[in-house]
């Protein structure tokens, strides 16, 4: 069975360019490898769901977050890149001061508040061009999410499986324990149309905007409304273990704006969640959206922007932009107009 350094030889072939990003996506799988084998010691590991300081987020870092980061970096420190930017770092870390050519961004552990449920959990990464010579290395990751060379991401579930995209389609890894070596099982991965799931923290259905509300109404409406059958939601609290599903069975996932302080433009990061998820996602074939824009159009204005996220598969995608651009408000963003939809409020 093909493993992940097969796959990446036979892609770069004697193109340097491609072999610096084999390297990185190399170092990458080798730290995810050895946060597998901490990951499955659960408890008897350590205390990895304690929080030992604050996070951006305002949930607590836990230890783990930060034992997840310090193996990537040291693991990245090896490989061809410049400088990175992580989700437990205020600001950008240089690895490599004389230069690189690449940078990497990541969030080394999403889903973190799931550590001691023994739920899943995951990391997120983007590979992106280094800044030109003399710039500041942070300049790096202000750019367009289609400027990504590579984005993937790693699910730690009762297997570990890498996901990864090279722009030339999906491929799912996943890690053989016994030589912790990666391996291809399932090829170019397409994403499923039609699937009957959708997924939301129905929670903070208070929260929501008009368009938001209006398309989760018309799902749990069921064969009884305008979508005309019955619909499964999901809630796994991870947004890698969501991406994972949808990715193979099709779906979609949102995770929008809404009225609560702190959450009206989004909670997740647009340059180290949501566009490595996008350029995952549309290079299977589904879309990812903000509500009104592409993902992958989006710039970040720093590196810890928070933008909404809604991917998955065209059609479901494609009817909650309409709604956002046919004159629903979103959280208060966009001005308010005549709402189009089954339910008005």
């Amino acid at each position: 069975m093909t493993t992940l350094r097969d796959h990446l030889a036979r892609w770069a072939g004697t193109d340097a360019a491609r072999r610096d990003i084999a390297g990185a996506l190399d170092a990458i799988a080798q730290a995810a490898a050895e946060l597998s084998d901490l990951v499955a010691l659960g408890q008897l590991g350590g205390r990895f769901g304690d929080v030992v300081g604050d996070s951006l987020d305002g949930d607590g870092q836990k230890a783990l977050d930060l034992r997840a980061n310090a193996l990537f970096l040291d693991a990245l420190r090896a490989a061809p890149v410049a400088v990175a930017a992580s989700e437990e770092d205020l600001d950008p870390v240089v690895l490599r001061p004389e230069g690189a050519p690449l940078a990497v961004a990541f969030d080394p552990l999403d889903g973190s508040n799931n550590i001691d449920s023994n739920a899943p959990i995951g990391c997120v990464f983007s590979v992106l061009p280094a800044a030109e010579p003399g710039r500041d290395p942070g300049a790096a990751f202000l750019r367009p999410g289609d400027r990504q060379l590579a984005a993937g991401f790693v699910l730690y579930g009762p297997h570990t499986s890498l996901v990864l995209t090279t722009g030339q389609g999906v491929q799912v890894f996943t890690l053989d324990p016994r030589d912790r070596a990666f391996r291809l099982t399932h090829p170019s991965v397409r994403m499923p149309e039609g699937r009957r799931e959708y997924a939301i923290n129905a929670s903070n259905k208070r929260h929501w905007s008009l368009p938001i509300r209006v398309f989760v109404e018309e799902c749990t409406a069921g064969a009884e409304g305008p979508r005309g059958v019955d619909y499964n939601t999901r809630w796994l609290g991870c947004v890698v273990a969501e991406a994972y599903r949808i990715l193979l069975r099709g779906g979609i996932y949102l995770y929008p704006g809404d009225r609560r302080e702190g959450y009206r433009r989004g909670r997740l990061r647009l340059l180290y969640e949501a566009a490595p998820l996008a350029m995952l996602v549309e290079q299977a074939g589904g879309a990812a959206t903000d509500g009104f824009r592409r993902i992958l159009d989006l710039v970040p204005s720093d590196i810890h922007q928070r933008v909404p996220l809604i991917f998955g598969s065209n059609d479901k995608v494609e009817r909650v932009t309409e709604l956002h651009t046919a004159g629903v408000p979103q959280a208060g963003q966009r001005p308010l107009f005549a709402a189009r939809g089954l339910f008005k409020s």
